[in-house]
């Protein structure tokens, strides 16, 4: 908790794996006071172990078990006090546990009760399991990303997860809360990663639409069609990605490598020269060779660096994107504002290590009647 522009947000996260902590981790990183709420003695199936895994930074942590009466009651109580709740069960799955919408708004009618799913609260599918790479298949998205004649190429788990739903997750919150203010009536937001995957693609649909893109991969301006926008391999067998997409970046480009006598950039029937052009050009220097040539330039190149390398870069240093809290290197918050800074995070929490005092710190220590010893 520090001083960042929702250092008076109180928010509540059931505790799960993926979007829903990430979301509330960005919360966190804006200054908001975030207790997770977590099995007694639990911890993520999947990932780290809870000590480490930094998506849980800048939180505090109550043990409650959700199938008891007692842990159901520790919920509702910290959902009076609250003014956000986030949730990642499967649809309905809140409801019978009885800390669903309904149960929690009889408590705090203006609460904005935040939840992440996969496939949303309705449809064939909501009730069904999948994964990021499940639910980019069926937006669309993952057919779009790859080279021409290879198979679709999984974007990590960035995309669906923590683009299309988690950062959705945040906006929808952040919206319903501004609602709340206006009417005191809360909300609940559906966040699921398929709307918010087929969203992003907005761009993708508006070129289609107008006739600028071809629903094949590896053929269009931005998904590696044009050899002027995409990665190339270097002497060290290395890589260097290349976007200069205008043509006054593009003639910069051209220039730095020396290269005369070149098909038009946007003719497309002489891409397959100006690629083999430049793809024999950047094998005659190092990456870290280009990267200084072309350092501070408008030709739109820059060293592919890898995540251990990426902290040390001099743009990325000076700029503090990279943070060491804890002797843990990690991204540092983002955006930035001009007018409040959130404090340094607080290492992640182990499960239930700060029941006592969120209860105590809520005003709820005595709501429960629970034992805490």
């Amino acid at each position: 908790m520090g001083e960042g522009p929702l250092r008076d947000l109180r928010v509540l996260e059931l505790a799960g794996i993926g979007p829903g902590p990430f979301a509330a981790m960005v919360l966190a990183d804006l200054g908001a006071d975030v207790v997770r709420v977590d099995r007694p003695g639990g911890g993520a199936p999947l990932g780290p172990p809870p000590g480490s895994d930094l998506v849980n930074r800048g939180k505090r942590s109550v043990a409650a078990d959700l199938k008891t009466p007692e842990g159901v009651a520790t919920v509702l109580a910290l959902a009076a006090k609250a003014h956000v709740l986030i949730e990642g069960f499967r649809p309905g799955v809140a409801e019978r546990l009885g800390v669903g919408p309904e149960q929690v708004h009889a408590r705090n009618p203006a609460l904005v009760y935040g939840r992440m799913t996969g496939w949303g609260q309705h449809g064939p599918l909501a009730s069904t399991a999948g994964h990021d790479i499940t639910y980019l298949a069926r937006t669309g998205a993952l057919h779009a990303i790859g080279r021409a004649g290879g198979p679709p190429q999984v974007p990590v788990n960035l995309l669906g997860d923590y683009g299309g739903g988690a950062l959705y997750l945040v906006v929808g919150v952040l919206a319903a809360l501004r609602s709340a203010q206006v009417t005191g009536r809360g909300d609940v937001v559906d966040a699921a990663i398929v709307d918010g995957s087929a969203h992003l693609a907005m761009i993708l649909h508006s070129l289609l639409g107008a006739g600028l893109w071809r629903d094949r991969r590896g053929v269009n301006l931005l998904d590696t069609g044009a050899p002027f926008y995409d990665v190339y391999e270097t002497a060290d067998a290395r890589h260097v990605a290349v976007g200069a997409l205008e043509p006054r970046f593009y003639a910069e480009l051209v220039a730095r490598l020396g290269l005369r006598d070149l098909p038009e950039q946007f003719d497309v029937s002489g891409w397959p020269t100006l690629r083999e052009r430049f793809a024999a050009t950047f094998r005659t220097k190092t990456r870290d060779e280009w990267a200084a040539l072309f350092d501070g330039t408008d030709a739109c190149v820059a060293p592919v660096l890898s995540l251990t390398e990426a902290s040390s870069d001099h743009h990325l240093a000076a700029r503090g994107t990279f943070q060491t809290h804890a002797s843990v290197p990690q991204p540092a918050p983002a955006p930035r504002f001009a007018h409040s800074t959130p404090g340094p995070a607080t290492p992640p929490p182990l499960p239930g290590q700060h029941t006592e005092e969120v209860l105590e710190s809520w005003g709820i220590a005595s709501a429960t009647g629970q034992n805490w010893e």
